[in-house]
């Protein structure tokens, strides 16, 4: 027996009709699902999808009917069959409605007639899904369609998409969770899954050195025009003194003066164009460079000692040099030989004087770098010390002011910068030297140009006006090469900060395009895990195996020293092990898009650091994508939300670097609640109640509770009893080995004994 619907929509027709109405839906015997009892769905709200006590068994019922389901009529036949039951008349119609309404009256009391699931689309269980339809007597459909309830965390381990709980006023009101975020593969962000694109490094430091190649090219350019013009001032005194005095002609001075003013302007022009064009492109390499320098070395920072950030203090050295007075010296020295050649057009004598000594110049400048290369080295080196200790004196000085440790702090400080300061009085001192030496040579230099050239204009030779020229173009030509002297010690810094740019650029790992994989679950897996420390001996982690199911939570304990952290460390990927892998969903985290990975996990740190802004920044991890209703969810799971709604500007309360105004307990819990942000996968927790009272110790048990039930894997570091009892498993670690591992109550029971109770000692 089949049951035919009319083609036309009829006032009580479901919203869930996929057709719409506008066509006849045939109902087969093969189209009914079990019986359902009814008692479990009295009380239960519409849902668009099946529970698992309404979902069919596999039986030959569950095959005929997914058999029947491949059978589709024909188009030809379809049509047929609507124009079979179109009805004749407003009256047919009329009585059609009332069958239906009868037929709907029937249902109550007779197993109600459900519409087998359709193919659904992989990786959806969103509402509405067309995983079944709503109950018989479900309210309005319209209602159904847009859900407004709020869930409580047992209803999401019902399987509900739901997550947190309210404890607000209307504590029974359950968190909706929402299809504008989370991080689940399924809200706005297109932007929060974004893959990570490829990163060289490499390939960048080649393309900004290009541009700055290029940039440099039309700027020489520009010194080759500014360095001829310059050229108009000597020989306009030359043809001043030999030429305009001797035929007393107005006409040839106006037209002079008139040439070499349109040449003095355009070299100012060209000097002025040439210096814009350095500053742009002192601009271009900061910007860029900027980003993959501070890449490259948060990624390098992992296995270093945190210098590398230093390195952007050197793209500032280098960005300074490109906009130099000893940068134009340098792009003069190469047409140094062109007024040599002027001079020696006036005479090969004075034109030998130069060349001596030009050649005198670059010795000098040579035994210049010699002597000053070494002292300049070791000032950097101890400078370098020098900013490391203020920067830890900033990061710790509520405990220099708390312990009175200012003078130790200062005599730590002054005695790296004192050093740094004798080894560059040491560089300096000689750099002054040979510059005075260089400075000497110059005007002695040009002493001898104006004695010799009167000797030649004695002897009829040359004219005094080719002297005062030839010696005016031997000061030009000196000029850059002394520049050049005075500015070697800004070239050699800047070349070391170069150097060290280039080597950290050069020696980050090529970050491939990663595949985007689907949103995981949270199971982890960790096999044979090893981790020595570069440069040492030392085996933190030996062997350490383990796997969690979605959902698990585990306790580490263990002794100082013992290898948690940095277990915990290993498990987020802040730090890669010497072999070993740790896998989520089987895959393992280097082969993870970054981007993706970091948006699936959680971390709270064992110190923990919050950024300069609002608590609504920190806890959204300062992405400008991160919406209102994620950062309360991720609050509310945290179980943060009172303790935020306590604070006179709440979610808007600005925070500092160091944490002001919020306590050492506020600070961990906003963190907590930064880590649950984005309903990630899986969360490890080092320490997260070092710094808790009892009420933030009750909230945190309430928060990794409510993360149990909302399937996300927790991994808790701690040395406190007080967590054990909300976990299921824990781990002993002793030595970087695994010395217990195992359920909550066989490990417990082996370290207190049967008739103790729950207690880790030490």
């Amino acid at each position: 027996m089949s049951i035919v619907f009319s083609s036309r929509r009829t006032r009580y027709a479901s919203p869930l009709d996929r057709h719409g109405g506008g066509g006849p839906l045939t109902l087969r015997a093969c189209d009914l699902v079990n019986q359902t009892d009814q008692s479990k769905l009295k009380f239960r709200k519409s849902r668009l999808r099946l529970t698992r006590e309404m979902r069919l068994p596999e039986t030959e019922q569950t095959l005929s009917a997914s058999t029947c389901d491949e059978r589709k009529p024909e188009p030809d036949k379809v049509q047929e069959t609507i124009e079979a039951h179109e009805p004749e008349s407003p009256n047919a119609a009329t009585e059609l409605e009332e069958k239906v309404i009868a037929t709907n009256s029937r249902s109550s009391a007779e197993p109600p007639l459900r519409r087998g699931p359709s193919q659904p689309a992989p990786n959806t269980e969103m509402a509405g899904g067309d995983n079944g339809v709503a109950d018989a007597d479900s309210p309005d459909p319209k209602a159904v369609e847009q859900p407004t309830a709020r869930m409580t965390p047992s209803s999401q381990s019902a399987g509900t998409d739901r997550i947190g709980t309210t404890i607000e006023a209307k504590a029974n009101q359950p968190l909706p969770r929402t299809e504008t975020g989370g991080g689940d593969g399924k809200g706005p962000p297109q932007t929060f899954h974004k893959r990570t694109p490829p990163e060289d490094f490499q390939r960048t430091l080649r393309t900004s050195m290009r541009a700055i190649w290029r940039n440099l090219a039309f700027v020489l350019v520009l010194t080759c025009a500014t360095n001829v013009l310059i050229l108009a001032i000597p020989i306009y005194l030359f043809q001043i003194s030999d030429r305009v005095l001797t035929s007393r002609s107005l006409d040839t001075l106006i037209m002079l003066t008139a040439i070499v003013a349109g040449a003095v302007i355009f070299q100012s022009a060209f000097d002025a164009v040439r210096r814009f064009m350095l500053m742009r492109t002192a601009v271009e390499v900061a910007a860029r460079l900027g980003a993959p320098i501070l890449s490259a070395a948060a990624h390098a920072s992992l296995h270093g000692t945190g210098r590398e950030y230093q390195t952007l203090g050197d793209l500032q050295q280098v960005r300074g040099f490109l906009v130099s007075g000893t940068l134009i010296s340098f792009l003069d020295v190469p047409f140094a030989p062109l007024f040599i050649l002027m001079i020696f057009l006036v005479h090969p004598q004075l034109g030998m004087i130069v060349i001596f000594t030009a050649l005198l110049l670059m010795i000098i400048a040579l035994i210049n770098q010699k002597m000053t290369a070494k002292p300049f080295a070791k000032a950097n080196m101890a400078q370098s010390l020098a900013n490391q200790h203020l920067d830890s004196m900033s990061r710790n000085s509520q405990i220099i002011n708390a312990l009175a440790m200012i003078p130790e702090a200062v005599r730590i400080w002054g005695r790296d910068t004192a050093q740094s300061l004798t080894w560059q009085v040491k560089a300096q001192d000689r750099n002054v030297i040979f510059a005075a030496i260089s400075r000497a040579v110059r005007l002695l230099t040009q002493i001898g140009i104006l004695g010799w050239g009167a000797f030649l204009a004695l002897q009829g030779e040359i004219t005094g006006g080719m002297v005062i020229a030839a010696s005016i173009i031997a000061g030009r030509a000196f000029a850059p090469i002394e520049g050049s002297i005075e500015g070697w010690n800004n070239f050699l810094l800047t070349r070391g900060a170069f150097d060290r740019i280039n080597a950290l650029l050069k020696n980050s790992a090529l970050q491939f395009e990663k595949l985007r994989l689907p949103r995981p679950e949270g199971r982890l897996d960790v096999e044979r895990l090893l981790y020595v420390p570069g440069g040492t001996k030392r085996v933190v982690l030996n062997g350490i195996s383990f796997s969690l199911n979605p959902g698990e939570t585990l306790a580490i304990i263990g002794n100082s020293g013992a290898g948690k952290t940095t277990l915990g460390k290993t498990l987020v990927g802040s730090i890669l092990p010497t072999s070993g892998s740790v896998r989520l969903d089987l895959m393992d985290i280097r082969n993870w898009d970054p981007r993706q990975f970091g948006e699936s996990i959680g971390y709270l740190p064992q110190d923990v650091q919050l950024f300069p802004g609002t608590i609504k920044d920190n806890i959204g991890r300062m992405r400008n994508d991160a919406t209102d209703e994620q950062i309360h969810d991720a609050a509310v799971l945290a179980d943060v939300h009172n303790m935020i709604a306590t604070l006179p500007q709440g979610y808007e309360t600005v925070v500092a670097a160091d944490g002001t105004p919020l306590s050492g307990g506020q600070k961990q819990r906003i963190a907590l609640a930064r880590a649950f942000f984005g309903n990630p996968r899986m969360v490890v927790l080092d320490e997260p109640n070092s710094n808790l009272d009892v009420a933030g110790d009750k909230a945190l048990a309430k928060a990794i509770e409510q993360a149990k039930e909302s399937q996300i894997t927790v991994v808790v570091i701690t040395q406190k009893p007080t967590l054990l009892n909300v976990v299921d498993k824990i781990m002993l670690l002793t030595d970087g080995r695994v010395a217990l591992f195992g359920h909550r109550e066989q490990v417990l029971q082996q370290l207190n004994g049967p008739r103790k109770q729950p207690e880790i000692q030490g």
